[in-house]
């Protein structure tokens, strides 16, 4: 689910309530040795709980005075990031 290359982690698979607990988890123990970017180009399959996730990690990040970016958003996401209006507070990372 998580693959770590040097300051990035990969996601890859499903993305849903069903596992975003685990994933929201062990993303955080990367975070927090310093990982600034997550890519999300290898997710298979999302839902709503997704963007919970990446707003969770932001907010940690803030808080830990850490950088953190997206890369390869999926579209759905943007698609539900847009209709919860909060599209502008996922950034963008390369």
């Amino acid at each position: 689910m998580i693959r770590r290359e040097n300051g990035r982690i990969f996601l890859s698979g499903p993305l849903t309530l069903a596992n975003v607990g685990q994933v929201l988890e062990e993303g955080r123990q990367h975070l927090g040795e310093g990982v600034a970017t997550v890519d999300l180009g290898e997710v298979t399959e999302l839902d709503s709980s997704a963007l919970a996730l990446l707003l969770a990690w932001l907010r940690e990040a803030k808080a830990g005075g850490r950088p953190l970016g997206f890369a390869n958003l999926p579209e759905a996401l943007r698609t539900i990031a847009r209709l919860y209006g909060v599209q502008d507070l996922l950034p963008v990372a390369r």
